[in-house]
């Protein structure tokens, strides 16, 4: 079975459709942060003519230390994306970690996003696909590509064929995640478009004790790399500022670069898509 193409807000996504780009802050910062980013990210998307769906979460449930920054809530952190999304035009996603929150963050949040650590949380999963909403779910590091499907009829099961799912590193080696570019064709098979996250892709959890390491120079190659391996779309997690970014401050890549890595990425693809 194959998903059709679908959108999330006006950005069409799809094993056909034109490449696209998720792309924000990790976590949720201050509103004006949040808003820079975005008017940024709607000028790149105007001028390369690239879909983004914006991404930052509320919440980051997984930090290494018990005294990292985690974001503002749920509450607070919703109405900063419906702000980004009333202001710029720009669809948003955020993560979701409890199937409670689900029904709450659909009610602005244009696709709902599942951690990899929860990846194969039925009742989260479900409660997702429930809301009728379009369902990133990024694939674990401690599964392998195929296993992904039975994620993916958990979410079928539901009526809900809006399916994304993200590949973001496949295995710890080296100090670093290693990245296997032949699992996006893996997932593929599975009839769901395929995203590759390029920047948590380059981190090494907990590489700096209390917090993660990374290179986040690493992340344009990876881009590259993973759109001619057939991605259909791209994760970036970007920042105006991102030494002072509050979570993955190695990895994340400056605004500045975005542009520059969309335009190669899109030609690349328009080569591997003929």
């Amino acid at each position: 079975m194959k998903t059709k193409s679908f959108k999330i807000g006006s950005v069409e996504v799809g094993l056909n459709a034109p490449m696209f780009v998720m792309a924000g802050p990790c976590v949720i910062e201050t509103k004006q942060t949040c808003l820079d980013i975005a008017r940024r990210l709607a000028e790149i998307s105007q001028r390369t003519g690239i879909g983004v769906i914006y991404k930052a979460s509320f919440d980051k449930a997984n930090r290494s230390s018990i005294d990292s920054y985690r974001g503002p809530g749920l509450e607070k952190g919703l109405d900063i994306l419906d702000a980004v999304r009333q202001q710029t035009k720009l669809p948003v996603m955020t993560d979701v970690h409890l199937p409670e929150q689900a029904e709450i963050i659909e009610s602005v949040a244009d696709c709902l996003q599942v951690p990899a650590f929860l990846c194969r949380q039925t009742d989260l999963l479900i409660a997702c696909a429930e809301t009728g909403k379009p369902v990133n779910v990024k694939k674990g590091q401690f599964l392998s590509p195929e296993e992904m499907k039975n994620v993916v009829e958990k979410i079928r099961h539901c009526g809900n064929d809006k399916i994304l799912l993200t590949e973001r590193g496949t295995f710890f080696g080296y100090n670093r995640l290693v990245n296997d570019m032949t699992a996006i064709s893996a997932m593929k098979q599975l009839g769901c478009p395929v995203v590759f996250d390029a920047t948590h892709s380059t981190q090494q959890p907990g590489g700096l004790g209390n917090m993660s390491g990374g290179n986040r120079g690493l992340a344009p190659i990876l881009a590259r790399a993973a759109i001619a391996a057939g991605a259909n779309g791209l994760f970036l997690e970007v920042h105006t500022q991102p030494e002072k970014s509050k979570s993955d401050a190695a990895t994340i890549m400056p605004i500045e670069w975005v542009e520059d890595l969309l335009v190669a990425c899109g030609k690349i693809f328009e080569i591997v898509n003929g």
